[in-house]
């Protein structure tokens, strides 16, 4: 269960990215550790997410939190990118991981299953289109809960 100030300090990162150019694709506050650890996931609209994008976001959005008091004890920031091991959700990611192994999972059951792997074919209005050692399956979109990129196994 996500920790509740989660979505107001995604609210105020949000802003903060955009301004430079970052989209939020995570966050997650790990209270267990001393001090508690802060960690947003963001990557870059128009190319890989670098390092110094993550430093820039990093030091503005500190102050933004800062000033805003919502953390109101000692806390480590950290921004980085999300990683391959992610859900894909704009039309962007279905593109750029055309081909990748991915596994989705649907709601329901559909055609007795709840988990399809295979690799990434294509995204339509309609279906999610995959290849299971060569043999195509559309699964349809309004029955899809996550569709996730998974590790290649050699």
């Amino acid at each position: 269960m996500p920790h509740p100030l989660i979505p107001h300090i995604t609210e105020l990162a949000t802003p903060v990215a955009a301004a430079l150019g970052l989209d939020v694709v995570g966050a997650v506050f790990h209270t267990h550790q001393s001090p508690p650890v802060l960690r947003i996931d963001v990557r870059n609209q128009k190319q890989d997410t670098s390092l110094q994008d993550c430093e820039h976001m990093s030091q503005a959005l500190e102050a933004v939190l800062d000033e805003s008091e919502i953390i109101p004890d000692a806390y480590i920031l950290e921004v980085s990118s999300p990683g391959i091991s992610r859900t894909l959700t704009t039309d962007r990611e279905f593109i750029s991981f055309k081909g990748f192994p991915v596994e989705v999972t649907t709601l329901e059951p559909y055609k007795g299953q709840n988990a399809w792997t295979g690799n990434l074919i294509r995204r339509e209005d309609e279906s999610v289109h995959l290849s299971q050692k060569g043999r195509a399956i559309a699964i349809p979109r309004s029955l899809i809960e996550r569709v996730q990129l998974i590790e290649r196994s050699e």
